[in-house]
């Protein structure tokens, strides 16, 4: 997988090291292990998807570039493995999401990890994680119609937020902040399930 992500144009070796280090297989369903090195997203019930490698190399590389990730929140931990690549990046991962069966599916993927930089949270991730923010780095596993301004508010002065933005045409946003300023550049179209907010 890592060799194809290099192929695929991920020049970052943090971020290929960290991909390697993460078993993808241990966060697919037991039917689906055959697909779990395939560069395709993959269903992990609730209607919900485990994001294609690539893309996930793909978005750590941006938040990334010049930088560390430092204090990182990732809204949409799904079955996990996204917050298991970012533990190997990061100081500090919050990782929430707002199914809690996909919750305690995430916990039981990670729990042999032992990762003691991650915490998991059941919350609306649109609201982000006041409690603990500012964040030098947030993440999003889903498709915003507009980037949410809670998120925006907890980017520490210097952090980035990335995100897929939009419904029929999705692209990735980065917002960079500066003080009270903020920059958005935009990245490549990409597929991701909506953001939803609230909790189930």
């Amino acid at each position: 997988m890592v060799d194809r992500l290099r192929a695929q144009g991920i020049r970052d070796e943090k971020v290929l090291d960290a991909m390697g280090r993460v078993p993808r297989e241990r966060f697919v369903d037991e039917g689906l292990g055959y697909s779990a090195f395939d560069d395709t997203p993959l269903p992990i019930g609730y209607q919900q998807t485990i994001s294609q490698p690539f893309v996930v190399a793909r978005m750590l590389e941006i938040l990334r570039a010049g930088r560390e990730l430092g204090k990182t929140l990732e809204v949409g931990a799904g079955c996990g493995y996204q917050a298991a690549v970012l533990a190997q990046l990061a100081t500090e991962v919050y990782a929430v999401e707002r199914i809690r069966p996909l919750l305690e599916k995430a916990k039981e993927n990670l729990r042999p990890l032992r990762l003691p930089n991650l915490r998991l949270k059941h919350a609306d991730g649109m609201l982000g994680l006041a409690e603990v923010a500012p964040f030098d780095t947030i993440i999003v596993a889903a498709a915003a119609r507009e980037v949410p301004a809670e998120l925006k508010q907890q980017l520490a002065s210097g952090g980035r937020l990335l995100l897929p933005v939009g419904v029929a045409e999705q692209r990735l946003v980065l917002i960079e902040r500066n003080g009270n300023l903020f920059k958005e550049s935009g990245y490549e179209g990409v597929r991701f399930v909506p953001l939803l907010g609230g909790v189930e």
